[in-house]
């Protein structure tokens, strides 16, 4: 039997199941559905995925473990107290997870423990992001800050005052700028200043925003339009039509040397789409799309490494990797979590490991129907 595709995307839904499809990179390229996952007892909130794992946060309060190289369920983490809002990988070595507990808890992926909890914002936390060196990470929350986390240390470096709430933050690759969003507005801000340099304003809700390159965004929101926007002078290089709902969630990766685009909506769908750098102003080519027949919230895209993919969001993490291996970045492992093992109502700690199971494909699930009605 034929090795696993190479691009496999997973989209979480209200239906509290994660969707995986085969992206099939032929001509022409083909979706087809690959597995569901019926982990989760709410509604997905979150998905990240490294070169190994995926996973996902929920309503549930929990954050479950898919292991794609296996596609077996690998297990749950269970530090917080609410909604888990916001997840992302450092390379193959940890993980931040933010939720509506006001927590960012780091997690060591090799054994899944966490590493330190930090009580970070007064209210939830609603987005985090890591800088590519893997010393920074970002966050942003309803007590209306931004503030700035040493990982090397696990403690506050610097907080900033916001007017509003923002919902979202995120480096850009190279890490030179950070960008957070406002309700239909991104203030681009220098790491070097911390200044902002300039503002992009957008008619609807930005829900989703991603760097394509260094200097270019895509930004994606509360109607059918994907826009592309310069950094450097804030202006609209391109929109297109992407959906006939509002687009819930937009994802960006490089696959020899193309770039390119998917976006779930709304309406159910997801489109890969490719970029053609040189020709920005054009619109992006459709490649394959897939009726999900679901109301999706969040969407990732899994890229096997075997087959020489690359994220364009984690090239430096992936490639400082080695020297990962020999001295983490992030939060030493004497700052392991412990809990106050006479306190039974605290749930710090609660990471559970459940036996493993393989993922269930579309194929098996209309068996266990079948056994079921007879």
């Amino acid at each position: 039997m034929a090795a696993g595709p190479a691009v496999e995307v997973v989209a979480g839904c209200y239906e509290q199941v994660l969707l995986g499809f085969a992206a099939l990179p032929a001509e022409p390229w083909t979706v087809v559905p690959d597995f569901t996952h019926h982990a989760h007892t709410a509604s997905l909130s979150a998905v990240a995925v490294n070169n190994r794992y995926v996973v996902t946060g929920s309503r549930d309060e929990t954050i479950q473990i898919y292991d794609m190289k296996k596609k077996v369920e690998h297990g749950a983490l269970l530090q917080h107290n609410g909604t888990i809002t916001c997840l992302e990988f450092y390379g193959t070595s940890h993980l931040l997870s933010g939720a509506e507990d006001g927590l960012i808890c780091i997690w060591n992926t090799k054994r899944w423990e966490c590493l330190k909890s930090i009580k970070a914002h007064k209210g939830h936390v609603t987005s985090i992001s890591i800088h590519p060196s893997g010393k920074l990470a970002l966050s942003v929350g309803t007590d209306k800050t931004l503030r700035t986390w040493n990982l090397v240390e696990g403690r506050p470096a610097f907080i900033k005052n916001l007017k509003q709430n923002a919902h979202i933050i995120k480096w850009s690759p190279d890490g030179e700028r950070y960008v957070t969003v406002i309700s239909n507005k991104v203030d681009i801000y220098r790491l070097d200043t911390a200044s902002i340099t300039g503002t992009i304003t957008t008619e609807k809700r930005i829900s989703s925003l991603r760097f394509i390159t260094d200097s270019i965004l895509a930004i994606a929101g509360d109607d059918e339009t994907v826009r592309f926007y310069s950094c450097d002078s804030q202006k609209c290089l391109r929109e297109f039509k992407a959906h006939e709902n509002r687009i819930k969630d937009i994802y960006s990766f490089e696959r020899e040397g193309q770039h390119l685009i998917v976006t779930a909506s709304s309406d159910g769908y997801i489109k890969v789409w490719n970029l053609d750098l040189s020709k920005i102003k054009d619109a992006p080519s459709l490649l394959c799309e897939v009726n999900t027949k679901a109301r999706l919230t969040c969407l990732a895209v899994w890229l096997d490494q075997g087959s020489e993919l690359k994220e364009n969001c984690d090239k430096t993490a992936t490639s400082s990797q080695a020297n990962e291996d020999e001295k983490s970045s992030i939060v030493r492992k004497k700052k392991v979590c412990r809990t106050d093992k006479s306190d039974k109502t605290v749930k710090t700690d609660r990471k559970t490991t459940p036996k493993k199971r393989k993922l269930e494909t579309p194929v098996q699930k209309k068996k266990k129907k079948r056994n079921i009605s007879q």
